[in-house]
């Protein structure tokens, strides 16, 4: 068991024509992506869907931090395909499987090449207040310190004769409750010490605030936008009229 998986949404510092656009335009990336996915629960559109966002992987040279995030993923695709084939069928779960797929993509690509400076700055250029923006920001940063410190509790406890690589899903579920106490424990420190620290400088003391550097859209940023306000677009326009598409958009598995 491992939850190193959360290190595939950190940050990864290169230079592709993905991590060079702005933050805005790449939350605008997820949530076209996520709001996409939640239009459909046919298998096909959601394959179409899903196989375009390849390209995007590609160019931003991400594939095996992707890899990672829809591998962590695995035991709730097993869940999935069980619960939702006893109970409906095997086309609908591969279909919620595939909007889990494009979901967790979207956002992982988004974390993969957002700068958490940038990231704030972002939300501080859409008018929202410093202490939100600076808020999320601070919890984007700590995604990979709780993997990282995860692996470093399961460590310890295996060293101290625990088991926890059984496999099996119950023993996983299991295995969860030496892992979050400790977990838990030391988010809350962590938690306290972040905020003595903010509160030894004096955060929020001043409203107006100056910044080392601002962000601003690029015409790549504006090429980007327009794809994605396009993509929004022919998803809902082929949602509204779905039943009049193609047959093979139309198509399911037999079981």
């Amino acid at each position: 068991m491992s939850l190193q998986f959360l290190n595939s949404f950190k940050f990864l510092k290169k230079h592709t024509f993905l991590h060079d656009l702005d933050p805005r335009s790449k939350l605008l990336f997820a949530m076209t992506y996520t709001i996409s996915a939640l239009l459909f629960t046919e298998m096909m559109p959601l394959l179409v869907i899903f196989l375009s966002l390849i390209p995007i992987i590609t160019t931003g040279k991400l594939l095996k931090q992707w890899l990672k995030s829809i591998q962590g993923m695995s035991y709730l695709f097993l869940f999935i395909i069980v619960l939702n084939t006893l109970f409906l069928s095997l086309s609908f779960a591969m279909a919620m499987i595939l909007r889990i797929c494009i979901m967790i993509s979207a956002f992982s690509i988004f974390f993969l090449t957002v700068d958490p400076n940038d990231l704030a700055l972002s939300f501080i250029s859409m008018k929202i207040p410093y202490e939100y923006a600076f808020s999320f920001s601070l919890a984007f940063r700590f995604v990979p310190t709780i993997a990282n410190e995860a692996q470093n509790i399961i460590d310890a406890q295996q060293s101290r004769g625990y088991e926890m690589t059984q496999k099996g899903l119950i023993n996983q579920i299991k295995n969860l409750f030496p892992l979050l106490i400790p977990l838990i424990i030391c988010s809350i420190k962590r938690a306290f010490n972040v905020a003595e620290a903010l509160e030894s400088r004096a955060f929020g003391s001043k409203k107006e605030r100056t910044y080392y550097y601002t962000i601003k859209y690029s015409v790549k940023d504006w090429l980007f936008t327009i794809y994605l306000v396009f993509f929004l677009i022919i998803s809902i326009i082929v949602r509204i009229y779905f039943n009049l598409m193609p047959e093979w958009l139309t198509l399911s598995l037999p079981v």
